[in-house]
């Protein structure tokens, strides 16, 4: 038995855009998501009940930086993520191996796992496949990522045939290891990496669903790959994954990438961009991104978006734009805030396309106001 479930409600007829809905222990999300990054227990500078307003429904939480700190034994002593940060949704954990990417410079990888030097204080931490099971059952999150080896791209035959091998081996360990440790309400996905080989993801693709995961992710993407070739893979790694099976599309990216992921059969997703962008002046709007610290706005005082409900919209770009220039914390606030409502109300919108088979001409009609050329 799953500890989540996953139905698929209506299907595009043009399109292999899914609807769907996933029902977890802690609540429903509907599909297409978008899940707000919340790394160390907070999306940045958003209270919980800010984040439930812009209509998100579930969120990502990271293991490397929660085990780092505040530690998995003060997050038991909690009752664990949810009751740490006061989310009552459900919550998704990355496993911490986007940070053998990032953080590159400071870990060591073997078949074993990775071993880090920890960038707050220097201290050594051993990340195996089984550890990063056991750090995400002390969160108690919903869905639990296991550990890949994420690459960047373009990259060598011979070190995308190494991430993937090792993914697999790590994936296999994982499933043993979340059968062992895992909360009975937790889940688990597996990820599929292969560089922009479309025949080492589909093979990749293949090995995974032999462990029976929950849902699937399509990891290693965004690391340094045109939109054209990561649309590519794309297409070619979600039509060999299971129909029934949630699909998710691990951080990326902008609305537009979002919507074609869509349109390639994808279910969730995540990415800091609205949450930094918003705290560096970059809205999103319906008209394309809207960048406040240009001095066009400093006098203008229509709304950022008239139709958006957010308490950014209730100001003009004029004030907003002050905000920016005069450092003031709100100015990032209310942006943060702009840009998360705009993404969960592209979700809806995208959900409601679907359910009325008309997902393809609402993706060229998202395109043309966007206005991206």
């Amino acid at each position: 038995m799953s500890a989540v479930s996953f139905q698929l409600l209506a299907q595009d007829g043009s399109t292999a855009a899914r609807r769907g809905q996933l029902a977890t222990a802690h609540g429903d999300v509907q599909t297409p998501a978008f899940m707000p990054v919340g790394t160390v227990a907070t999306v940045k500078g958003v209270d919980v009940p800010d984040v439930q307003a812009t209509g998100a429904e579930i969120i990502l939480g990271n293991t490397y930086h929660l085990a780092l700190r505040p530690g998995t034994d003060i997050l038991e002593e909690f009752g664990g993520l949810h009751e740490f940060m006061g989310w009552p949704g459900p919550i998704l954990t990355d496993s911490g191996g986007f940070q053998i990417f990032s953080l590159a410079k400071i870990v060591k990888i073997t078949d074993e796992g990775a071993k880090f030097r920890s960038h707050i204080d220097g201290a050594l931490l051993d990340l195996t496949p089984e550890r990063a099971v056991q750090i995400q059952a002390s969160l108690g999150s919903d869905i639990a990522m296991v550990l890949d080896h994420v690459i960047r791209l373009p990259n060598t035959p011979a070190g995308i045939r190494e991430a993937v091998e090792r993914t697999i081996l790590w994936a296999g360990r994982a499933r043993e290891a979340h059968r062992q440790y895992a909360k009975p309400h937790q889940a688990q996905f597996g990820i599929v990496q292969g560089g922009l080989d479309p025949v080492v993801r589909i093979e990749c693709a293949e090995r995974l669903q032999e462990f029976g995961f929950d849902g699937y992710a399509i990891g290693g993407l965004s690391v340094g790959e045109t939109p054209e070739q990561m649309y590519f893979i794309l297409r070619e790694t979600a039509s060999v994954l299971p129909e029934h099976r949630p699909r998710y599309l691990m951080g990326v990216g902008q609305p537009w990438d979002l919507l074609e992921a869509i349109s390639q059969g994808v279910d969730m997703f995540d990415c800091v961009l609205p949450t930094r962008n918003g705290r560096n002046a970059l809205a999103y709007t319906d008209a394309g991104p809207v960048r406040l610290r240009n001095k066009c706005h400093e006098r203008d005082q229509q709304p950022l978006d008239a139709e958006c409900p957010c308490p950014a919209c209730q100001h003009s770009r004029g004030y907003l734009r002050h905000l920016f220039m005069a450092d003031e914390m709100l100015g990032p606030i209310l942006l943060t805030v702009h840009n998360l409502t705009y993404y969960q109300r592209l979700m809806r919108e995208a959900r409601s396309a679907i359910e009325v088979g008309d997902f393809q001409a609402f993706h060229q009609s998202k395109l043309a106001t966007w206005n991206l050329q």
